[in-house]
């Protein structure tokens, strides 16, 4: 068996259910919500829709985390962090990093009581709107350098 090969198909397919589904919300939940749901009711809908795939990005990320920690152990590839020209490392663990804090610390302990008692409800949903538009752009982004920088094109 193939250990580093096997975490490598891990790696991948957690990422694509990771970010396929943040792209999912991004673009198709969020529009449709903003376009079924007046201002004020935006995040009561979405957090009835969300909760279905926090769990599953939980399992992603932590999934994804894991492989790539294990790959990066197992092939003793931390001096990659030290090289500017391996930027996309830089970028996998800090996306990783921002999304294992929102998903176990931020959303858990803050978030889900914000949305319940938003004073402002149509801000937050602009905010979270933008948020998720942010992250989904350096998502696509830092795949894209991932891909091309472990095939050698950068």
């Amino acid at each position: 068996m193939d250990w580093f090969t096997l975490a490598r198909v891990l790696h991948v397919v957690s990422v694509v259910g990771w970010i396929g589904g943040v792209w999912f919300v991004t673009f198709v939940i969020m529009p449709a919500i903003a376009r079924a749901e007046p201002p004020q009711r935006r995040l009561i809908a979405f957090h009835r829709i969300e909760q279905g795939f926090s769990v599953q990005a939980r399992w992603w990320v932590t999934i994804a985390g894991g492989s790539g920690f294990w790959m990066t152990l197992q092939a003793d590839l931390w001096s990659r962090f030290a090289d500017p020209g391996m930027w996309w490392m830089h970028a996998m663990l800090a996306l990783w990093l921002v999304f294992a804090l929102m998903l176990f610390v931020i959303e858990p302990l803050a978030l889900h009581r914000r949305m319940a008692h938003s004073p402002d409800p149509a801000a937050d949903w602009r905010r979270m709107v933008r948020v998720h538009r942010i992250l989904s752009v350096a998502a696509l982004l830092t795949v894209l350098g991932a891909m091309a920088g472990a095939h050698g094109l950068i």
